[in-house]
């Protein structure tokens, strides 16, 4: 499918009379990791189109066992939040006003939790799409968390730097190189970047998954005997990106490198059993990955 800007709000638009009501928790999960605390945070929900997540005919058994029919999908926005007593960190920032009526929540979310901007000491991206990255900076283009030191894995800071990617990205995604690109402009002295493997700050390793995005990045957190792993938009949905991982994705700008990603990265999870926080994941973004024969089922953890 080509992705045009105007294809994917127009799902957006189309149901604005609906997302304009309040549909759903802002605080939506919690994980006790021994003297830290991570929650999860709706910043609302993304409209698009069915394309987005495969045209692969292949894909219809599984897409109708999950309820989806339709032309659009909706999947759920979740902003992470840890704090450890000394560091209150934000892994991603939503997508503020400018990208669709039914997102930008986040401010909401952390009023329900009485966190104020001015007390998230880090914010860490994990990739640059509009979804994450174009909540950072206010209506007057000033860092909306003024007190926090930025971070981006470097490979994917780089890559939204260059003025070049403008011209070589597909036509769909020019917007969102153009609105990275303005905003990483302006925090351009206010960001750290890290490579992979990185401990980005204490009992936070950075794990290079690329695919969706040319240096999306994960996070293995850890605290006491508690861990859990920050997986962005390395699994895009729970339907497909679990039950079909190899099948390469809409909303991957490689998708066959992003379907190894996740090939791989699943087995890992499989395997260490660790709890999950997916961005788009439904009920919160909290769960686990279970093994069902050759592929995977994501679990929910509410």
């Amino acid at each position: 499918m080509t992705f045009t800007r105007r294809t994917i709000l127009r799902g957006g638009l189309a149901m604005g009379a609906m997302t304009a009501l309040p549909r759903l928790s802002f605080a939506a999960q919690t994980l006790e990791m021994g003297s830290a605390r991570l929650d999860t945070l709706s910043d609302g929900n993304l409209v698009l189109p069915i394309g987005f997540v495969t045209d692969n005919p292949e894909a219809k058994p599984i897409l109708e066992k999950y309820g989806i029919t339709g032309d659009s999908v909706e999947p759920p926005c979740n902003v992470t939040l840890y704090r450890d007593g000394t560091n209150t960190v934000l892994f991603d920032v939503g997508s503020g006003n400018d990208f669709m009526p039914s997102a930008g929540k986040l401010m909401e979310a952390m009023d329900a939790l009485e966190v104020a901007p001015d007390d998230v000491t880090h914010v860490v991206f994990t990739h640059g799409h509009p979804d994450h990255l174009w909540g950072v900076l206010d209506d007057f283009d000033e860092p909306f968390f003024a007190n926090a030191q930025h971070m981006m894995g470097k490979d994917e800071f780089e890559y939204w730097l260059n003025p070049e990617t403008l011209d070589t990205i597909d036509d769909g995604r020019k917007t969102f190189a153009a609105g990275a690109l303005r905003r990483l402009e302006i925090l351009e002295d206010q960001i750290d970047t890290f490579g992979d493997g990185a401990e980005i700050l204490p009992g936070i390793m950075a794990q290079m998954t690329p695919g969706h995005t040319p240096g999306h990045m994960s996070f293995h957190v850890k605290n006491g005997n508690t861990q859990a792993f920050i997986i962005g938009d390395a699994v895009v949905n729970h339907y497909l990106g679990f039950a079909a991982p190899g099948m390469e994705a809409g909303s991957d700008q490689n998708p066959e490198l992003g379907a190894r990603t996740r090939v791989a990265l699943l087995d890992q999870l499989a395997t260490d059993n660790l709890p999950i926080i997916g961005y788009h994941l439904p009920e919160g973004g909290l769960g686990r990955v279970e093994r069902d024969g050759d592929a995977y089922r994501y679990v929910s953890e509410v």
